[in-house]
């Protein structure tokens, strides 16, 4: 995508002519979803080529890091400054690309990403740090709320990348997908150049990353759910932990489908891997459950009867640009955002394509639907139409609604392969805000999901932290629950508040909300008029397959010196301010001692956290480090529909020594 002209200067000159050695190009748009071909000219840089990369300003916000950064102290790294902003699909699709090349160059290279924001929203620095622990990003990043890099820059799309020489120079830009091939040539390059000139930077980097200071909760970034009131259940894509969970409507934990790893892997409900799932569809009669399977770029389908997942559509590899259909597994997709079922046909909200597209059930064959690929709003016949990043679906019948995300839209396609694409609210890629009332002047921001009801389509109005509903004859829009700030509380529905849903859907007669932010779903119930948070049970199926496969941080204690009659070690545990043991949750504790002639530890038989813990050792003589592996379940103060848990390993040298403590004390802090 395009951003509206700046008045800034360009260092357009400058990028050209470095661009031109590196065989990469500042040129293609988030609107254009392949890379043009780049050439594949080695790079020769002359001394001092390229300008001086303008550095960073001083008193800007950052993240995922624990102190700002200056290019003048990255000297003799390669900087890769990477120009986004969360909501732009271009944006997450080159998040794996960027990982590839940090993994590949983890001793040269330094990726900064500079988040220039597209809408109002995404200025807010803890709503960025919310995207950056949802799309997993390993790298510091700028809040560049007012354009001050982006101008300095000369930047002109999201997302835009900018590759700096161990000097500090600019020596390419691009624009568009498709980065990892002419970076990885380019960074090749610059080692190749600056490697004998003892110019080059390999000494290992590191950053405190938010999702080392964020406690980690039980459901994490849930995105779509759908319920079926006859069978009482309800089908939540708990998206970041790679997993669909089936719930009764009380919030009893039923099914966990999925390992729980990010991968495209069949199988049995233990076995099968997802990749961060979004949209579900349910086929009640035969018990059947569609999933988008967003990030690996396929449609799934689980069989509840017979426990198993099975790909329908989709190869893992994201489709390119112009958009083309294919069979089965051989067809590429590109980041299928929802699914809606109509008889024999599997509608798909393609977000990555800016389309919609149909797959035939029977045959398997997948193919756009609506829209050119082109991204903007544009009304018309199916297949002239022009959509933005479509992410949720309903129906009446006789219409798909679809959340056109990217022009802040809720559309209308006719079912049935004739007909048009009408909009009810929302009339351009920056035409966005938070106003009821009719169009053209009501506004949405980055809606999401969508829930069709009794003439009313139900909008996940994301970026407004609310749910909003539009009268689909008169195309009036109104606020139905939030302030329009974010938060987490419940009570009357215009007092409660969310933090950027993505997913409604009407189960009997109360909607459910997947409030993604704050990693919770919700229940808003009409006769009451009340929000209410759905309190989860059952969590020991959700954490139990965690322990054997530890996953959590390590924490390292000073040396301890026990006397030889010592019975137990002391542990304390601190939770976070407000939170406090899951009494509903399972307490799991284990303690190995290295060296158990020296000290030994009994077995455990802690089921119930609690701040204070009891470890029953042995001491002889010597030294021997006792680690202790726990998995804690905790929840809100007040609110124990918001639960957490940490995976934690403790390890505590001791000593036997005459003077030593026979009381001996460690205190552990979940979070500092």
């Amino acid at each position: 995508m395009r951003f509206p002209a700046s008045g800034a200067a360009l260092l357009a000159a400058g990028f050209l002519l470095s661009a031109t050695i590196l065989g990469l190009s500042l040129g293609g748009a988030k609107r254009s979803l392949a890379a043009s071909p780049v050439s594949a000219t080695p790079l020769q840089i002359p001394p001092g080529e390229g300008p001086m990369a303008p550095e960073f300003p001083e008193g800007m916000e950052w993240l995922n890091t624990d102190r700002p950064l200056s290019l003048k102290a990255l000297r003799g790294k390669i900087v890769l400054l990477d120009f986004w902003t969360y909501c732009c699909i271009n944006c997450i699709h080159i998040i794996p690309d960027l990982k590839r090349l940090e993994a590949k160059y983890a001793r040269e290279l330094v990726v900064i990403g500079v988040h220039s924001a597209k809408f109002q929203n995404e200025k807010e620095a803890e709503n960025i740090r919310d995207a950056i622990l949802r799309y997993e990003i390993e790298h510091p990043v700028l809040n560049d709320r007012d354009f001050r890099v982006w101008n300095a820059y000369g930047a002109n799309a999201w997302p835009t990348l900018v590759l700096i020489d161990p000097d500090g120079r600019v020596v390419g830009a691009r624009s568009g997908e498709g980065v990892y091939e002419p970076f990885d040539r380019a960074i090749s390059a610059l080692i190749r150049a600056f490697e004998p000139t003892g110019r080059l930077d390999r000494k290992p980097i590191h950053f405190t990353l938010e999702r080392d200071r964020s406690p980690k909760p039980v459901l994490s970034f849930p995105g779509k759910l759908i319920g079926d009131a006859k069978s009482g259940r309800l089908f939540v894509a708990d998206s970041n932990r790679n997993r669909v969970i089936v719930l009764s409507l009380s919030g009893a934990i039923q099914e966990v489908i999925g390992e729980g790893q990010a991968g495209l892997t069949d199988g049995d409900f233990a076995a099968a891997q997802f990749n961060k799932p979004q949209g579900l569809a349910f086929d009640a009669a035969a018990n059947l459950l569609y999933v988008a399977d967003c990030n690996n770029h396929a449609i799934r389908r689980i069989d509840l009867n017979a426990r198993k997942v099975t790909t329908l559509a989709g190869n893992g590899r994201q489709a390119g640009y112009p958009p083309t259909g294919g069979v089965g597994r051989a067809v590429s997709l590109s980041s299928p955002w929802d699914v809606l079922l109509k008889g024999n046909t599997l509608y798909i909200a393609m977000a990555g394509m800016h389309q919609l597209w149909t797959l035939d059930l029977k045959t398997l064959r997948a193919a756009p639907y609506a829209g050119t690929g082109g991204e903007d709003i544009q009304d018309g016949p199916l297949s002239r139409a022009l959509l933005a990043q479509p992410s949720g679906l309903t129906t009446d019948g006789q219409r798909i609604y679809f959340a056109d995300s990217e022009v802040s839209a809720v559309r209308s396609a006719d079912i049935g392969g004739k007909g048009e694409v009408r909009t009810l609210i929302g009339t351009g890629l920056f035409h966005f805000g938070d106003v009821d009332g009719a169009y053209p002047r009501a506004r949405l921001q980055h809606p999401l999901g969508v829930a069709y009801r009794n003439g009313y389509v139900y909008i996940a109005d994301a970026y407004n932290h609310k749910v909003k509903r539009v009268h689909v004859k008169t195309r009036t829009l109104e606020t139905v629950i939030g302030t329009g700030k974010r938060g987490m509380q419940d009570g009357p529905a215009k007092q409660a508040t969310l933090n950027e849903p993505n997913g409604v859907f009407w189960v009997g007669d109360k909607l459910y909300i997947a409030d993604t932010n704050n990693h919770l779903i919700r229940v808003y119930n009409p006769a009451s008029g009340s929000v209410s948070t759905l309190r989860l049970s059952g969590l020991e199926k959700l954490t139990l397959p965690s322990m054997p496969a530890f996953l959590g941080s390590v924490e390292r204690f000073p040396m301890q010196e026990v006397a030889p009659e010592t019975k137990t070690l002391s542990l304390e545990i601190e939770l976070p301010k407000g939170t406090k043991f899951n009494p509903a949750a399972p307490f799991r504790i284990r303690a190995v001692s290295d060296r158990p002639q020296s000290i030994a530890v009994a077995t455990l038989n802690i089921t119930q956290g609690a701040h204070r813990l009891s470890l029953p050792i042995t001491p002889k003589s010597g030294e021997a480090t006792l680690t202790v592996e726990m998995s804690i379940n905790y929840c809100a103060e007040g609110n124990e529909g918001l639960c957490y848990y940490k995976e934690a390993r403790l390890a505590i040298p001791l000593r036997v020594t005459a003077g030593g403590s026979s009381s001996p004390s460690v205190k552990y802090i979940l979070y500092r």
